[in-house]
């Protein structure tokens, strides 16, 4: 990251109260950022981290990105936003679909035309790997909050707003992750429960993450979607790690999958990486920039597309039980828990 990005900016995160805002944040403050805005709608929240920080240049917002106006009180004066805010959980989407519509699709919508309107430098939205071949409301939410951000681009120029996105695979150790509830469960002599052991999901720090969004914001153009590249294991090998690293002899339970769950997850589908950029660590999933003209889908169509795999968990690179104890351990929150239990 390069400091002088952010200096004199203000900059706005909505969802800044969860774990990528929390990294987010706590990097822009190394900055000589002008100001930081923390949109959220959990007061208690909020209210936690203004004690803890007691930094007068971030600010906080109570607002819910549906709300249309308290985006626009927010957005006011602001120079650079990232977007993430969303419904994650993928059981509670099912569940509640409209809610995830509201939240993940709705509430983007506002938040991409406020920036716009509000003719802000650049704007980032958070997506997911489950956006890929959705299966799930929550992947479908996201997915057509991708589809949004890049409706909204087409129709601006290199002066005007940048709406961009980034796609990854699961944050290692965010709230609600498989890694917090397998250490509690571990501390507790409860058994691992796994849903199916065969289960592959990409691994990710969420330092990662920031660094795959902070790129993004650097060299994005209109409409571009950032893929971070990432390996990947299987949930059995993934508890295995955390037994041999926590010296815990608890039983790995199965208990099926959960609702609207994949064997294994997409970050790219074959048609979106035959016309992305491969930058090393990254790939940039071009905007598909071609108008209403049907005769391009329907009889001249796109011959120069490849027969490309799509990019899974299941094809990535495996890593090994002792690699992601290795993994494991660049986790603070891991290191933390293995002090506290004596094992570091």
């Amino acid at each position: 990251m390069n400091v002088n990005d952010f200096a004199g900016k203000t900059v706005m995160i909505t969802g800044g109260t969860g774990s990528f805002g929390h990294e987010l944040l706590d990097l822009i403050r190394e900055t000589e950022v002008k100001e930081i805005r923390i949109f959220s709608r959990d007061e208690l929240k909020q209210e936690l981290m203004r004690i803890k920080l007691k930094d007068k240049r971030v600010r906080f917002h109570i607002g819910d990105v549906r709300d249309r106006d308290s985006v626009d009180q927010a957005m006011r004066g602001v120079d650079l936003a990232f977007h993430a805010a969303a419904l994650k959980q993928v059981p509670s989407c099912e569940f509640f679909p409209m809610q995830a519509l509201m939240t993940n699709v709705v509430g983007s919508h506002n938040v991409v035309e406020s920036a716009i309107n509000h003719q802000i430098e650049s704007l980032v939205c958070l997506s997911t790997d489950k956006a890929v071949l959705p299966v799930n409301a929550m992947g479908m939410t996201k997915g057509l909050m991708e589809k949004v951000a890049q409706a909204a681009a087409r129709g601006l120029g290199e002066g005007d707003t940048k709406v961009s996105s980034v796609r990854y695979g699961n944050v290692m150790y965010s709230r609600g992750s498989v890694i917090p509830l397998f250490i509690s469960q571990m501390k507790q002599g409860l058994p691992l429960t796994v849903t199916d052991p065969e289960m592959t999901r990409f691994l990710l720090s969420l330092r990662s993450a920031i660094d795959l969004v902070l790129f993004a914001f650097q060299h994005a153009s209109q409409g571009d979607v950032f893929v971070r590249k990432a390996p990947a294991s299987t949930v059995k090998d993934l508890a295995q790690a955390l037994k041999n690293l926590f010296r815990s002899d608890v039983p790995i339970e199965v208990i099926g999958t959960r609702h609207a769950e994949k064997l294994f997850e997409t970050l790219a589908t074959a048609g979106e990486i035959a016309r992305a950029e491969d930058m090393g660590a990254y790939l940039r999933v071009f905007m598909d920039d071609r108008d209403l003209n049907y005769a391009k889908y329907f009889t001249e169509g796109r011959p120069d597309e490849l027969v490309l795999d799509d990019y899974t968990s299941h094809n990535t690179e495996r890593l090994t039980v002792p690699q992601i104890e290795e993994l494991l351990l660049s986790l603070p929150d891991v290191q933390r828990e293995l002090q506290l239990a004596g094992l570091r």
